[in-house]
């Protein structure tokens, strides 16, 4: 009797934790539902209500902007940088390093001469004054307009970077990194969940959200080998992938 009514038990307790996970997977479902939502909202909105295919360059200044620069991508992206830098060697240049925290993350694995640039004053003062990064090898510019020797660097990345460029910006950002780099670049960007080309959006910011099939095109303009890895990294209406580019010579097989 005990046996059976401990089956009972046993087969109402799992019903209800079944109940609840169902519950929790339809509550998690519906609040990214919301989100999308909410964002699909906010991208309409500023259709009309802010500039299109421009960047917004003022919350590169904004100290909250900074704050959260600080740990976004701990757990994500920068551990897959330091995967992607674990073989490499020489100068590497952090293109749009912020306030330096990515180069902070990645130095103690990796042995190479990290160098950063940024167009924010206020990012490449606070990478000196917080991290201590040698000021030497930091610089205030512009990516589309590198003030670098052809081939200084052998290697250099960018983080959540190439995507707030528009489709003339990325197109020079990638050329002056080919001019600049000797070696393989490494580019994390979002592209859209729904493997549309949906053009200039603008949330907090100004991005280019197009499919991946776009990307490579737009990479293939510049760089001879375009490889595509995936990321961890995602939200509600994007995903990350890695944008691997590589120099060789034109014209090789």
């Amino acid at each position: 009797m005990k046996s059976v009514l401990f089956r009972i038990a046993k087969s109402l307790l799992q019903g209800f934790l079944d109940f609840l996970s169902a519950t929790a997977k339809g509550l998690l479902a519906l609040r990214d539902r919301l989100i999308v939502a909410k964002l699909r909202l906010i991208i309409r909105r500023n259709k009309k209500r802010k500039p299109q295919n421009e960047q917004v360059l003022d919350i590169y200044w904004d100290d909250g902007f900074a704050e959260m620069g600080e740990h976004w991508g701990e757990r994500t992206v920068w551990r897959e940088l330091q995967y992607l830098l674990t073989n490499c060697q020489g100068r590497v240049l952090d293109i749009a390093c912020g306030s330096g925290r990515t180069i902070e993350f990645c130095r103690p694995f990796s042995p190479c001469e990290f160098y950063g640039c940024d167009i924010s004053d206020s990012l490449i003062r606070r990478a000196i004054e917080k991290r201590g990064l040698d000021p030497k090898r930091l610089t205030i510019c512009n990516a589309m307009k590198m003030p670098y020797e052809d081939n200084f660097f052998d290697h250099a990345y960018s983080v959540g970077s190439l995507e707030h460029f528009t489709e003339e910006g990325i197109r020079d950002f990638l050329k002056e990194c080919y001019r600049v780099t000797q070696g393989a670049t490494f580019h994390h960007i979002p592209v859209s969940k729904s493997g549309k080309d949906e053009g200039w959006v603008v949330t907090d910011q100004g991005y280019i959200h197009n499919s991946i099939p776009w990307w490579v095109k737009k990479c293939e303009e510049v760089y001879p080998v375009v490889q595509v890895l995936g990321c961890s990294w995602e939200n509600q209406i994007s995903d990350g992938i890695w944008l691997v580019l590589k120099k060789t010579p034109r014209g090789d097989s």
